[in-house]
Formats: structure tokens, C-alpha cells, sequence
């Protein structure tokens, strides 16, 4: 029996799992409240052994089927599955807006247009997979990539349905079929997902959605011995926890995790392109991991840099995420509210001065005030440490030399900003060690290009060739050009 679906703004989505092509219930549910107020959305199925046994099975059992299609004919299932996206635009914005306080207008001008492209993009780049050949002088190799078999996927709550669409493009274009496990905080678009690949087609067990914690149904999914691979996005303390898991046995995982990252302004920077810029950091209130959270700024610029960008933060709307309005939205959740605010009063406490914020906002329970600290040490907690809130530091150099020890003085290495003259920004920027970092702009991205850290910021690459190498199997056939005479001669 089913459990209720939820109405949330209106729109009916249901609380149960989608497995093997249906809906299905569990005698466990757990709560799900609104982080714009905090009111109850409702009760959502709880991923048991049980549920995750069946997700397996059924992708299990759908793969050679699924495979056999090869891209072309994966590709028309999969444009369908981009279109009936497009068809949910409206619920899918206010769904992810209520549900994980995501701000309305990001929804529908970028991450629901961004969710079809990711499915798109990768069915229509698949077909290049085909056939590819090396020429030697001796032989030709014909380079396969072959799907992998059942896939894991473990999204985030912070982008939940662009973050989920991102890893299953590649994964179900490649001929894999896929197990989902959205973020317990914020499952409800990926539920609606789920909705919108039932329509298109897809042949049950290709794709599953498995709600529920990632300490109960998260443990269950990655510790089993059945799975290809396993795509995770989200923090380094459970990273560690599902590498142990994969690795017992042996089973792949690209794991995309924190960033601390530095925005460095130099000398020769454009002062207020930089500071708009740097107003940036806190959308989503700060909880984004490629955000430029620790700024580097030239001594001799610091003071009117702080005060451009401290003009560009006053202008800030904060408040209620569905209103096109406002720019900076809730955090998720209470537990997430106490620790950014814990945080902030640690560094105030050890002797770090504010320059703005530093305390909840008025607007609500889970809001918290764009914060800047500065008189820091490079070895304070909250230099070191991702906050994951709208909480920045900001500190000056005396030279590029400076600047680049300090924005490689951390365990994480996922991306980074630098503002200057071109040459000299590229010149720093390439001494930083992360593995992306945007020249005199942020937030640039194409699917073809590779998006990962180093150090503790991830292993592996996402996008373009690097999503389907990771999904694939490569395997080399190699022909012979001319005939081959067998020979006990050392190779």
C-alpha cells in the first residue's frame, strides 16, 4: 500500500520509492519540514534493506537489455526523459524552492534549463563513443566503452535535482542503469524525476529512486558487492566512509566533496568587478562548495576593496526563497543554522573581528546574516574548515608569492576565483593547486570540460570524456595488420 502523496505548493508528489517502474511504499517513514518555515511537508518512504535489495535486482535485470540499445538507440529515451523535465519546469522550481530553499528564480533561469542539457547533452555525445580507433605500425585498436553495469548515485541537498541529472546523463547514456539515492533533507524533486522518466519510457529498472539516510539506506546501497560504480557528491566525512565500503569490494567511485576555496583580488584587479563578483559567494546562502569563500586581497587595494564589496552584500534581499526578489535564501536545515553559527562564534571567541554579520537573521529560524571575518590566522578553524553558510574570511598579502601560499594552505583543492590584469591573474591562477579556477569571472561552466578537486575536494573528473570514462568499461580490441606468427620471444 502507498503512502500518501505529498502536497506541497499544490503540486501532488509522491513520498514512496520508485523502483523497477513502480511505486513502492515502506512500513518506515521519516519527516521532511520546509526551510523556508519550517512547517511539515510531510512523511517520506524510508529506504529499507528490503528496497535497496529490489533497486538492485531490477537494475540488475534491466542492464543487458538496456546496454544492447547502444547510444543511438538509448539517445530517443533519454531526449524524452529531457523533454518531460521541461514539461515539469514549474513544479519542479517550486518543489526544489520549498523543499531545499533553493531560491525560485535560480530554478527556473538556470538549474531546470541545466537538468534537460545534462540529460541531452550526454545521450547526443555518447554516439562519438562509437567506434573510435589508434593506428600503430603494428595493429589497429578499436577502442570500446562499454557500460559498466548498476551504478550508484548519492546527490547532495544543496542541488539536488541539477547534481542528480549531471551524474545520470552520463551514467544512463553510457548503457548503465542507475540506483538513486536522494539527499534525506531534500528528496523531493528527485521523486518527481522519477515521475518524468516513467512518462518518457524508460524500461522498468533502469532507473531507481531509493529515499531515505545515508547512515540506514546509503550504508545498505554503496556496501554492496553488486555495484559498478558509485558516483557520490557531498561532504568528506562520508566520502571516507563510502570509499571503505567500495573499496571492500573494489568497486570505483568518483567522490566530488568540499571546497575552501581562495578569491583572490591582486593589486591590479578591477576593484568593483571583483566585489560584485564576490557578493556572489553568499547565493544559496552560502551553500555552494565552489564558492570563493576565503578572500585574498592585496594589501594595498584592501581597504576599498572591503568597502565596494561591503556596498554590493548591503544591497542583498534576503528572505523567502519563492520570492523572485530575494537573493539569499535559508540554510537547510537547524542542524546546519547551529553549526555555521557555532562556527562564527569559535572565530569571534579566538580573537577574529567582524566586518558585517555574524548572527541569525530576522527574517527566520534558519536564516543567517552574510558574514565576513577578517584579523585571521591561516591556521584558524574557520580558514581551514568549509562552513557550508554564508560565512567568508577575508585576508591580505603583501605578494603574488604571498597570495598563492595562502590560497594553497588548506587540505582542499576544488576551485578557486582570481581578479587582475589578465596575464598576471592567469599567472597566479596557475600556480593555484585545485582543480578548476575561474580568471576575472566565477560560475562559468560547460558540460564538455572536466569539474573535480584535489586533496580532500574529490577524486576523480565529471563532464564531457571524463563522465564516460569513469561510467565505462574501455576496453581495447586490438587487429593485428599483418599476420601474426606466435613466438616464445620475451615481449
Amino acid at each position: 500500500m502507498s503512502n500518501p502523496s505529498l502536497d506541497v505548493a499544490g503540486i501532488q508528489v509522491s513520498a514512496d520509492h520508485y523502483i523497477n517502474g513502480q511505486r513502492v511504499a515502506s512500513s518506515e517513514t521519516f519527516p521532511l519540514h520546509s526551510p523556508i518555515d519550517q512547517r511539515l511537508l510531510g512523511h517520506v518512504s524510508e529506504g529499507l534493506a528490503e528496497h535497496v535489495e529490489q533497486a538492485i535486482v531490477a537494475a540488475q535485470k534491466a542492464f543487458p537489455a538496456w546496454a544492447a540499445l547502444g547510444a543511438a538507440g538509448r539517445k530517443p529515451y533519454l531526449d524524452r526523459f529531457a523533454d518531460e523535465i521541461g514539461k515539469r519546469a514549474d513544479e519542479l522550481c517550486q518543489l526544489e524552492s520549498n523543499d531545499a530553499g533553493v531560491l525560485l528564480s535560480r530554478m527556473r533561469n538556470g538549474v531546470v534549463p541545466r537538468a534537460m542539457l545534462n540529460i541531452r547533452w550526454f545521450a547526443e555525445h555518447a554516439l562519438e563513443l562509437q567506434n573510435r580507433t589508434l593506428e600503430t605500425d603494428q595493429a589497429s585498436h578499436l577502442v570500446r566503452h562499454d557500460p559498466a553495469g548498476v551504478v550508484a548515485i548519492i546527490t547532495p541537498w544543496n542541488a539536488p535535482l541539477m547534481l542528480s541529472t549531471w551524474k545520470l546523463g552520463p551514467a544512463l547514456a553510457s548503457g548503465n542503469t542507475c540506483v538513486l539515492k536522494p539527499p534525506e533533507w531534500a528528496p523531493l524533486t528527485c521523486s518527481l524525476l522519477a515521475d518524468a522518466a516513467h512518462a518518457a519510457g524508460l524500461p522498468p529498472g533502469v532507473f531507481n529512486v531509493v529515499q531515505g539516510s545515508g547512515a540506514n539506506t546509503g550504508a545498505k546501497l554503496v556496501s554492496d558487492p553488486r555495484l559498478a560504480r558509485i558516483s557520490f557528491t557531498g561532504s568528506v566525512p562520508t566520502a571516507k566512509w563510502i570509499a571503505q565500503a567500495a573499496g571492500a569490494n573494489l568497486v570505483p567511485c568518483s567522490l566530488e566533496l568540499g571546497g575552501k576555496s581562495p578569491f583572490v583580488v591582486l593589486e591590479d584587479a578591477d576593484i568593483d568587478s571583483a566585489a560584485a563578483t564576490g557578493a556572489l559567494m553568499y547565493r544559496n546562502a552560502g551553500q555552494v562548495c565552489l564558492a570563493g569563500t576565503r578572500f585574498l586581497v592585496h594589501q594595498r587595494i584592501a581597504d576599498r576593496y572591503v568597502e565596494a564589496l561591503r556596498a554590493y552584500v548591503e544591497k542583498l534581499n534576503i528572505g523567502d526563497p519563492r520570492d523572485e526578489a530575494t537573493e539569499v535564501g535559508p540554510l537547510i536545515h537547524p542542524r546546519q543554522v547551529e553549526r555555521v553559527a557555532e562556527y562564527v562564534d569559535r572565530a569571534v571567541a579566538q580573537g577574529a573581528r567582524l566586518l558585517w554579520g555574524g548572527a541569525r537573521h530576522g527574517f527566520g529560524a534558519q536564516y543567517y546574516q552574510p558574514t565576513m571575518l577578517t584579523d585571521l590566522r591561516q591556521s584558524d578553524e574557520i580558514v581551514q574548515n568549509e562552513v557550508f553558510g554564508p560565512v567568508l574570511t577575508l585576508q591580505t598579502f603583501e605578494s603574488d608569492e604571498q597570495a598563492v601560499e595562502m590560497a594553497n594552505g588548506t587540505d582542499y583543492g576544488l576551485g578557486g576565483v582570481c581578479y587582475g590584469e589578465q596575464t598576471h591573474a592567469i599567472a597566479v591562477a596557475e600556480q593555484i593547486r585545485t582543480g578548476f579556477i575561474w580568471v576575472n569571472s566565477f560560475g562559468i561552466r560547460d558540460l564538455a570540460a572536466p569539474f573535480g578537486g584535489i586533496k580532500r575536494s574529490g577524486i576523480g573528473r565529471e563532464g564531457g570524456a571524463w563522465s564516460f570514462e569513469f561510467f565505462c568499461d574501455v576496453k581495447d580490441v586490438v587487429v593485428p595488420k599483418k599476420p601474426f606468427k606466435a613466438s616464445f620471444s620475451h615481449r
